[in-house]
C-alpha cells in the first residue's frame, strides 16, 4: 500500500446523504484492508453517520453540500473528515436524558477516544470548517492482487 491514501466524495446536504456518506467511507475502508463487520469498521461507520448528520442538521441550510475526506497516512494514521461551509464550529450541548438529538458530539469523542484517536476541527479558507477524527490504523493489509 501507498505511503498515503486519499479518498474524497461531495454530497448534498440532505438526509439521505447521511447513509451514502456512511457506505462510501465503509467500500473505501473495506478496499484499504478493514473488512466491514468487524467491531472497528461499524465503529467508523457510526461516527461518519453522525458526523454526516451533524453536517446536514445543523448548517441550517447554510451548506448545500458537505465532504467527506477520508485519509490513510503511512498505514498508521486513519483520518475522516467532514467540511461544510457553515462558519460555526461544533460545541458541546447539554443533553436531557429524554431529549431526541444533541448526543452526536459526545457519542464521536468517545467512540474515538475509546479507539485511541482523537476529534478536533479546523476552519476552511472558505469560512467554513472540517470535523476530523483521527484514528490509529489497526486493519490487517489486503494481500496485493
Amino acid at each position: 500500500m501507498a505511503d498515503h491514501q486519499e479518498a474524497t466524495v461531495t454530497l448534498p446536504s440532505a438526509p439521505a446523504s447521511v447513509s451514502t456518506a456512511r457506505r462510501y467511507v465503509a467500500g473505501v475502508l473495506a478496499d484499504w484492508g478493514l473488512p466491514g463487520g468487524t467491531d472497528t469498521a461499524e465503529t467508523v461507520r457510526l461516527i461518519v453517520s453522525e458526523l454526516a448528520t451533524n453536517a446536514v442538521q445543523h448548517t441550517r441550510g447554510q451548506s448545500p453540500t458537505f465532504t467527506v475526506d477520508v485519509r490513510l497516512d503511512q498505514e498508521q494514521q486513519l483520518r475522516i473528515g467532514v467540511t461544510d461551509s457553515h462558519p460555526r464550529f461544533p460545541r458541546r450541548l447539554p443533553a436531557a436524558v429524554q431529549q431526541d438529538n444533541g448526543r452526536g458530539l459526545v457519542i464521536i469523542r468517545c467512540l474515538t477516544a475509546e479507539y485511541g484517536g482523537r476529534l478536533f476541527f479546523t476552519p476552511t479558507s472558505d469560512g467554513g470548517k472540517t470535523v476530523w477524527i483521527s484514528l490509529p490504523w489497526t486493519a490487517q493489509v489486503v494481500a496485493e492482487r
